[in-house]
């Protein structure tokens, strides 16, 4: 994302993609359930540089899902080396980052993104501009885990989400019931 100067970043869900083809994006991460179809959304858009990622949105083990490993954020990683090599050619652009709701998978690999570029950037800051792009954002704890060892911040990733976690909750009691709904807890639990 260096090369290139990506001028607008953006993170929604399945639902929302329509209301984006008219947005000028250049570059997509779509994360989606194994079982899920391509979304429809995408032949609308102009031409655009596109990773498809497909795991679960979970952070403990169930049979029969796929849970968020290494490689998947690895992944992640080459997408964001693939946009700063610039495998599209474009003046600016628009990064579009997406999962089923534009909350936890998708919010994961954004942070991360911006993680990847700003090297310099402090982790509070990183999940302060995350929350201006996607104010419901809950990244997925594995996910940041994974990142946070991968980009060498020494548990400096990890220790904002807990604190990202916490204002959500302050902001937002409900978040700590939905996702102790969704087997989530072990992330309320870590919210300081």
């Amino acid at each position: 994302m260096q090369s290139l100067s990506i001028s607008m970043l953006t993170v929604c869900g399945i639902s929302e993609l329509p209301e984006q083809k008219e947005r000028a994006v250049t570059h997509v991460l779509s994360i989606l359930d194994p079982d899920h179809p391509d979304p429809d959304a995408f032949s609308a858009y102009d031409p655009h540089y596109r990773t498809i990622l497909r795991f679960h949105d979970i952070i403990n083990p169930i049979d029969g899902m796929i849970l968020p490993q290494p490689e998947h954020v690895e992944a992640v990683l080459r997408f964001g080396d693939d946009v700063a090599a610039g495998k599209v050619e474009r003046a600016e652009g628009h990064l579009l980052v997406h999962c089923h709701m534009g909350i936890s998978r998708s919010t994961a690999a954004m942070v991360t993104l911006m993680t990847q570029t700003n090297v310099d950037e402090n982790e509070e800051r990183l999940f302060e501009r995350l929350l201006e792009i996607r104010p419901q954002a809950w990244p997925n704890s594995r996910m940041i885990a994974f990142a946070d060892d991968m980009l060498s911040r020494n548990g400096r990733l990890v220790d904002a989400l807990r604190r990202h976690y916490g204002r959500q909750i302050s902001r937002k009691p409900e978040f700590a019931q939905w996702m102790k709904e969704l087997g989530r807890g072990r992330e309320v639990e870590m919210a300081v």
